[in-house]
């Protein structure tokens, strides 16, 4: 076959559903082909322009190809340096270090240990998870229901969507799935400050019950803002709670930061709006400047596996070092985690104003730039704890209408009901307002069909 070298749209689009596998999910929902990118824009093949409220599922922290980004990456490649080092170090290589460890809470700094992984987050939770088993000895993994963690044969079995786990035979054994504190569909038909009360009192009497058949556990793991599985953030005070049981019982807590980390919540990374320090964090998507980089950071304590216990060809990738010591520093330098606060709460209280207007709002939730629109059918009678049925169909068809009109987002959560809002974090206030007055048109549209 021959590869043109001018294409449109369709001509790239048909060409992947012809060679790439069924297992392809965004171009299912966003067909597009992508020609250029720049900040928060992206243009198709066809000219078309589009405001990217997916960003790389939070990869893209500053957006499409930035200008410190760039600079980095080209610098690498006119110094000569090493593009591949496995875990060889290099000047690119402590840099980074130093400057994400400069990220770190003082506390957590001092007793900091971090292990390079492949280049996916799904990577980097493996290796926590063997982390964890290796300095307790223990093989039990305390997890939450809605979580999501990966796709490789562990993530996906401490993850909680059932789809993907059909097919596969042998996932990891010894998976304990817990009540996460989900207000609007809470698991004990409460919501609020009783709902995640009565999470946190189940797991600590589970833990305390000698009959619980649950065996003392290696870890816990959890997302402190629940990203695939529907934008949900646990409550501060919940958080805090969990802290407190899980190290009053010496298990190690592990924070998945892939999708919350580098400032995406409002802060650096998100576990700090709790005040607590966690034992194990992992690292993806934006730590890598918009390259592949992951990373485990943990207490020193744990560090007690033997050398080659976790490693992985792509474990030294140059380039994404020096564009994530490049991000990092334009981050802290320029308070994005501040800006994405602030942008953050104009975006979600522009959405909950929008609740008046759509009864097919059930709930408008997140933290930061890290927001859900769950969409409902407000015709059916609510559950007992008032919740209403989920409308996926709608969902979909108004991230359909979004498209149309011009603005990239992406659809998640329980039954793909949840409208998920995720930009980059350079966006503006003229650009939130765009992205609000795009959506409420296009939720117009698709109710009047």
């Amino acid at each position: 076959m021959t590869v043109q070298t001018q294409h449109s749209n369709k001509e790239l689009l048909n060409q992947q559903e012809q060679r790439e596998s069924n297992a392809r999910s965004y171009p299912r929902r966003i067909p597009l082909a992508i020609g250029e990118a720049e900040g928060i824009y992206v243009t198709d093949m066809d000219g078309k322009k589009y405001l990217d409220c997916l960003a790389g599922a939070g990869t893209l922290a500053l957006g499409h190809n930035h200008s410190v980004v760039i600079e980095a990456m080209e610098k690498v490649i006119r110094d000569k340096r090493p593009l591949h080092t496995l875990d060889i170090t290099t000047p690119i290589k402590e840099e980074f270090v130093n400057e994400l460890f400069s990220c770190l809470p003082e506390e957590f700094c001092e007793r900091a240990k971090i292990q390079f992984c492949g280049p996916t987050g799904g990577d980097a939770i493996e290796a926590a998870l063997k982390l964890v088993k290796t300095a307790t000895g223990r093989q039990s993994i305390l997890t939450f229901q809605g979580g999501y963690h990966g796709s490789t044969h562990g993530t996906m079995s401490i993850s909680g969507n059932l789809s993907p786990k059909k097919k596969v035979q042998g996932l990891m054994p010894d998976t304990h799935f817990l009540p996460y504190p989900y207000t609007y569909r809470c698991p004990f038909g409460k919501g609020g400050e009783e709902g995640h009360r009565l999470s946190s009192t189940y797991i600590e009497n589970l833990l305390d019950d000698p009959e619980s058949g649950v065996l003392p556990p290696a870890a816990m793991i959890l997302e402190t803002v629940q990203g695939e599985g529907g934008s949900i953030p646990a409550p501060i005070e919940w958080l805090q709670e969990i802290r407190r049981i899980t190290k009053e019982r010496g298990i190690p807590l592990i924070i998945d930061e892939v999708q919350t980390g580098i400032g995406r919540t409002g802060k650096m990374f998100s576990f700090e709006h709790a005040g607590i320090v966690p034992d194990v964090f992992v690292l993806s998507k934006a730590i890598g400047g918009s390259l592949p980089l992951s990373v485990v950071i943990y207490d020193q304590e744990l560090d007690c596996w033997e050398h080659g216990a976790h490693i992985g060809t792509f474990r030294g990738n140059q380039m994404a070092m020096a564009a994530g010591t490049a991000s990092l520093n334009y981050i802290k330098k320029n308070e994005l985690d501040r800006h994405a606060e602030e942008m953050g709460n104009l975006l979600l209280q522009s959405l909950q104003q929008q609740q008046s207007d759509f009864p097919e709002f059930g709930d408008v939730r997140g933290r930061g730039l890290m927001i859900g629109v769950e969409i409902v059918d407000p015709t059916h009678a609510p559950s007992s704890s008032g919740s209403l049925p989920a409308n996926p169909e709608l969902a979909s068809h108004i991230q359909h209408e979004c498209f149309k009109r011009g603005l990239i987002l992406e659809v998640g959560g329980r039954h793909g009901s949840i409208v998920r809002f995720l930009p980059p974090l350079i966006i503006t206030e003229e650009q939130v307002k765009e992205v609000v007055s795009i959506f409420k048109d296009a939720v117009s549209a698709s109710l009047k069909e």
